[in-house]
C-alpha cells in the first residue's frame, strides 16, 4: 500500500478481530514513528503498553473494540508553554506516523481521550506535568468503516500576495 493510499483509508477503528497481534510489529510501527518531526530532537514521545489489570481499571465502555493490545502516548511536558505546545504537536505527529505504519500493514488504531481524565490519568500514573495525546487500541479490523465526506481542501486554501 502507498503511503497515499494508506492516508486516504485511515480510520478509527471501533471493533477488532479477536486475531492477536505481535508485539514486535507493534514496536517496529512504533519505531517508524520515531521519524515525526520533533524541534530540537527533544522526542517527547512516551508510550506504555497497557496490561490487562490496567486495562480493566480503565472500564473503556467497548473495553477498546476488543484491541489485543493497548498502547498509551503521552508528551513530555514544560513550564515553557511553547515548549510544551511543540511537544505535543510533535507527539500528534508519532501517533499519525505509527497509525500510518499500522494501517500500511493492514492492522487498524482507534484513537481515545479517555486516557486523558483524571482518573484515567491515576489510573495509567500519568505525571501531572506530562500531557496525554491519547490511549490507542490496536490490531485487526473486524471491518473497515467507510470514508467520511470532507471539505475539498482547495476551499482552505488561501493565496497570500
Amino acid at each position: 500500500m502507498n503511503t497515499i493510499e494508506a492516508i486516504k483509508s485511515r480510520r478509527n477503528i471501533k471493533e477488532f478481530k479477536k486475531e492477536p497481534l505481535d508485539l514486535n510489529k507493534v514496536k517496529e510501527w512504533l519505531e517508524a514513528a520515531s521519524y515525526a518531526p520533533n524541534h530540537r530532537m527533544t522526542e517527547p514521545w512516551k508510550i506504555k503498553i497497557v496490561g490487562p489489570q490496567t486495562r480493566a481499571a480503565l472500564r473503556h465502555k467497548t473495553d477498546f473494540g476488543g484491541a489485543p493490545v493497548v498502547l498509551l502516548l503521552t508528551s513530555k511536558g514544560s513550564d515553557i508553554e511553547i515548549e510544551r505546545t511543540e511537544n505535543a504537536l510533535a507527539v500528534a505527529c508519532f501517533a499519525q506516523n505509527f497509525m500510518l505504519a499500522a494501517r500500511s500493514e493492514g492492522a487498524g488504531v482507534f484513537w481515545s481521550s479517555l486516557a486523558g481524565s483524571p482518573q484515567s490519568r491515576a489510573i495509567l500514573g500519568v505525571p501531572e506535568e506530562d500531557d496525554v495525546i491519547g490511549i490507542f487500541g490496536v490490531g485487526y479490523p473486524a471491518s473497515l468503516p467507510p470514508a467520511k465526506e470532507r471539505i475539498p481542501v482547495a476551499r482552505k486554501i488561501e493565496e497570500m500576495p
